[in-house]
């Protein structure tokens, strides 16, 4: 819901009205009873707080336990996967070690 500006005709006062957009505008001063004015705003910014602001935020249940099982194939495929038969020996040779 915004919030509105008003400022009275008669005695100048200004206030904000926090109400929704339906709503009737508010017509008198809550300091006189006068005839007030709604002011033309500059708007505010928009924050965004919590969850509910990415697409994954919003996923249904069956899409997450599909993915999650999809995750757990690809894991177990990666632990299936047998060692590679070929191994690569080293050997070293002992060279003498320099006199001085």
């Amino acid at each position: 819901m915004p919030t509105y500006e008003y400022e009275c005709t008669v005695c100048g006062h200004a206030f904000e009205q926090f109400q929704s957009i339906t709503a009737p505008p508010v017509k008198q001063c809550p300091v006189c009873r006068k005839k007030v004015r709604r002011l033309i705003g500059g708007g505010s910014a928009l924050l965004f707080k919590g969850s509910g602001f990415y697409i994954t935020d919003y996923r249904s249940k069956g899409y997450q336990e599909k993915s999650s099982q999809e995750k757990k194939d690809q894991e177990a495929k990666i632990d299936a996967k047998p060692e590679s038969k070929t191994e690569v020996k080293t050997e070293t040779k002992n060279k003498p070690k320099p006199t001085k």
